[in-house]
């Protein structure tokens, strides 16, 4: 039994062709994609799936903790199969979202909790730059 199938079943959830069709997108990708950038994808393999269905699926994953959100400030989220806390960069040019890899969160946890004795249960890192192709554009 995979995880997904797992989750669904631990929960009590309908596992819908339309949330397996998002999941497989989002775990076959390193994108960092909108809802509408995931419908806009999938349209030509599942053309009635409405923009709707792709929010009310991506809100079941998010919930039961096999997707992440991730909120840049853009008015709407992007979505990551990635669920362990790690750090994503984003080119403020072209906006393309990258992870970091090879970043521990779990040192930023304990240099945080030196400075404010707090338990740290989660995190969101974001960085903000000019990607290589845009910086090499601009010369």
């Amino acid at each position: 039994m995979n995880t997904m199938t797992k989750v669904f079943k631990e929960n009590k959830l309908k596992l819908t062709p339309q949330r397996i069709a998002v999941y497989d997108y989002l775990i076959n990708t390193d994108k960092h994609p909108s809802a509408e950038d995931i419908h806009d994808d999938l349209y030509e393999t599942f053309p009635t799936m409405s923009l709707a269905t792709v929010y009310k699926s991506l809100k079941v994953l998010s919930e039961v903790e096999l997707i992440s959100e991730i909120n840049l400030g853009e008015g709407n989220f992007r979505y990551d199969a990635i669920v362990e806390d790690h750090p994503h960069i984003k080119c403020t040019i072209c906006n393309k979202v990258e992870d970091i890899e090879g970043v521990a969160m779990e040192v930023f946890n304990k240099e945080i909790k030196k400075h404010t004795d707090y338990n740290i249960t989660s995190n969101k890192l974001y960085f903000f730059g000019v990607c290589r192709d845009c910086q090499e554009n601009k010369e």
